[in-house]
């Protein structure tokens, strides 16, 4: 997927250029997912506990660490906000298992836990992983 060269404003920005997206992690913050619907972006969100989602986007139970492979299978990007460097790399396996992208945030100074690729964006970095090493 190409993407400009310029410094990005939001990670939905660059997120609003994939066509099925998955995000890992909801939680409370459902604002940035509607936003993404509303581009006309597929949103299925995850989360370890049930989440109430806004109209638009879908909402599965899914643990990260042991994920369920049908929930990101026709994902195109699968991203997550202030990622915990723990689920990096499970994160990045459910993506590449689906053959999607995987692109996230971190928290504060947490720095990836895998192979990225560094973008600026206006609320700091946004990070997108390689392919796992063979």
């Amino acid at each position: 997927m190409a993407h400009s060269r310029r410094n990005l404003e939001t990670m939905n920005e660059y997120l609003a250029s994939y066509e099925r997206a998955v995000e890992i992690g909801i939680g409370r913050r459902s604002d940035p997912a509607r936003a993404l619907a509303e581009r006309g972006v597929s949103v299925t969100a995850t989360d370890i506990h049930d989440r109430d989602v806004p109209e638009g986007v879908r909402f599965v139970r899914d643990d990260i660490v042991d994920p369920d492979p049908a929930v990101y299978a026709s994902a195109d990007v699968v991203y997550a906000r202030n990622l915990p460097p723990e689920l990096h790399r499970p994160a990045l396996e459910a993506a590449r298992n689906a053959d999607a992208d995987f692109v996230f945030t971190t928290l504060g100074g947490d720095q990836p836990a895998v192979p990225v690729e560094r973008k600026t964006i206006a609320s700091g970095t946004l990070y997108v992983a390689r392919a796992l090493p063979e």
